[in-house]
């Protein structure tokens, strides 16, 4: 192959090898991003030309006879909102390579592209002087960098100062790279997460809405409020109306979504644009391997989430304050805290008695929001007293919703939905709430904990008779059959907390459709681990744990001389808050060895002698 070399005619032997380690920049394809560049007084724009807008003629437009169609009506405003944001916005395109340091700028740019001409040029004199100026423009670069780095404790904007701290720390997620280059993923993720709508027979409308005497009216009031408090960093929904046009231009909206929200509300019908979802995968995992790798994030209508808050008022305003004692979510003064203070209690009260023990059965559901089916839920509403204008707004809220998935450049085809309470929606928890309030324990012996859709089963035994204990088990896997709720026996597991010194050393199991439900000694219940002894060695252990590796995000903090404030600030929102997380629940019962444990990492934080802490 080489013959020169091989009769001994060259003085060295030359060989070409490839290194085994690819570069960042050839391994990862570069990110392009496009983004909505505001002018200085874009907004104050907007308001003009919203204000100047007679939103009569579009709704005279949309109206036939003496019906007006809410959905053109609808579809004419929102597309002329997002006229008036393109008139005075330019679209940009951002490359963001993988291996770009946080220093690199325009100017450094410019800098590189000069020395490499002057390197293709092949003048040694230019070559040296652009050389010269790259390395100028490199640490002006950097010292422009530690300068605003040193001016964080000045920043007057949160949002900015916490992305500011998190590039010093390095304390950020890790960026997932997607397999954007099938184009069939998008079609296959979007059928995976509607498989839940197959075969469903659906509910029809109690009554037509014509026949309804007084459906809910909203004041310009109310929807002035709810425009006005959305946050302005939200991201566009499908309608593409970002949060800072309805929360700056309230003034000029709220009239006209007050008359689309009413008329909405009239005719019992939601507008189709405003129920569209996008559904943006997002990785449960740092690899993701199969389609179940991925959890659905759910983009949606900002001016939708602010006409279902209105809406939630008044379904809430319905609902008798003793509905479902045992729910703490979605409920006022209510918290998860509350929730496992209740089940310790319990425990607690019933174990001083002789001859008792506790069977604790955490309920796992498989897609518990996403297989609700609107029929059943509307007939639990009606039960429950609701008007029959909110039940037939709320059901034509939840049929017929077009959703299509996002996946990288590639978007979806549409699917059309009848089946669960979509996610990401302001509506969605409390109706899974209304769902599941009448699953309530049959036995006195039995309590029911309940947080969203976490379920837990408290077993309180007595002279070993657990008759009713087991048979509220089949009650429960009974209940779920009928309600389309599927119980997962691999993810349920049971705690069995017994102090006699008499009792066996293994219980029965429990089954659920036949599975054998998994025995644990420890188990990890909203956010708190409970142990089969009722200690809380575990659960401080994790807390400690936890937060011996967040100080060194602070250490990486102090290095580079920021002011006490800021140090202190990062320790008490990143670390304190983990070492007093739900502390009026295990606190009072842990061991001077556990709390002293908690006190070493409050020692070890390097704001410790600037600020002391009070000793746990």
């Amino acid at each position: 192959m080489f013959p020169a070399l091989l009769e001994g005619q060259s003085d060295d032997l030359s060989l070409f090898m490839l290194p085994k380690y690819t570069p960042l920049i050839k391994r990862v394809k570069p990110s392009v991003k496009t983004v909505k560049v505001w002018p200085e007084r874009g907004i104050s724009s907007v308001q003009q030309q919203v204000q100047d807008t007679d939103w009569n003629m579009f709704a005279s437009q949309a109206t036939s006879g003496a019906q007006t169609d809410i959905n053109t009506y609808t579809s004419y405003v929102l597309d002329h909102i997002i006229m008036c944001i393109d008139n005075i916005t330019t679209v940009k395109h951002v490359k963001h390579f993988p291996n770009q340091k946080p220093w690199m700028n325009s100017e450094v740019h410019l800098l590189l592209k000069a020395r490499d001409a002057a390197f293709k040029s092949g003048d040694a004199e230019d070559y040296s002087t652009a050389r010269a100026n790259l390395k100028r423009g490199i640490r002006k670069a950097k010292h422009t960098q530690t300068m605003h780095r040193g001016a964080l404790p000045q920043q007057t904007d949160p949002r900015r100062m916490c992305k500011g701290i998190q590039t010093i720390t390095d304390h950020k997620p890790s960026i997932q790279s997607l397999p954007t280059s099938n184009a069939f993923l998008p079609d296959e993720l979007n059928h995976f997460f509607a498989r839940f709508d197959k075969g469903i027979i659906h509910h029809t409308r109690n009554a037509d809405s014509s026949t309804v005497v007084h459906p809910i009216s909203l004041s310009t009031t109310e929807v002035h409020s709810a425009l006005s408090r959305v946050d302005p960093h939200k991201s566009a929904g499908p309608d593409g109306i970002p949060g800072r046009v309805p929360r700056t231009c309230a003034d000029q909206l709220a009239q006209v979504f007050t008359g689309i929200f009413n008329l909405s509300l009239a005719q019992a019908t939601v507008p189709t644009c405003l129920k569209t979802t996008t559904i943006i995968p997002v990785p449960k995992h740092s690899s993701a391997e199969c389609l179940n790798d991925f959890r659905p994030g759910a983009l949606t209508s900002i001016v939708m989430k602010c006409f279902e808050k209105l809406v939630l008022s008044h379904l809430i305003a319905c609902l008798p304050p003793t509905l479902d004692p045992h729910q703490f979510a979605y409920r006022p003064n209510r918290s998860t805290e509350d929730a496992i203070s209740t089940a310790i209690h319990l425990a607690f009260t019933h174990l001083d008695t002789n001859n008792t023990y506790i069977r604790m059965l955490f309920i796992d559901f498989s897609s518990a929001f996403n297989t609700v089916i609107p029929g059943k839920l509307i007939t639990k509403l009606s039960d429950l007293g609701i008007c029959t204008s909110i039940c037939n707004w709320i059901m034509d809220f939840l049929t017929n919703r077009p959703q299509s998935l996002r996946f990288g450049n590639h978007i979806s085809s549409t699917l059309i939905l009848n089946t669960c309470v979509p996610q990401g929606r302001v509506l969605s928890p409390p109706l899974y709430f209304l769902f599941t309030h009448d699953c309530v324990p049959r036995h006195n012996s039995n309590i029911f904990i309940k947080y969203a859709d976490d379920t837990t089963v408290v077993g309180r035994i007595s002279n070993n008779d657990e008759s009713a204990y087991r048979e509220e088990i089949q009650s429960l896997s009974a209940w779920c059959s009928m309600n389309n709720l599927t119980l997962n026996a691999t993810k349920t597991k049971e705690l069995i907390v017994d102090f006699r010194k008499s009792s066996s050393s293994r219980h029965s199991p429990i089954y659920i459709n036949g599975s054998e439900v998994e025995h644990v000694s420890s188990f990890k219940f909203l956010g708190v681990h409970i142990s089969e002894d009722l200690s809380w060695h575990q659960n401080t252990s994790t807390l400690v744990r936890k937060a011996q590796q967040r100080l060194y995000f602070l250490r990486r903090l102090k290095k580079v001389h920021h002011s006490p404030k800021i140090l202190s600030n990062f320790y008490r929102c990143i670390i304190e808050s983990i070492l007093t997380s739900s502390i009026t629940v295990w606190y009072g019962s842990s061991t001077v060895c556990e709390r002293k444990s908690l006190q070493r990492v409050v020692k070890t934080a390097p704001t410790h002698h600037l600020h002391p802490t009070t000793c746990y």
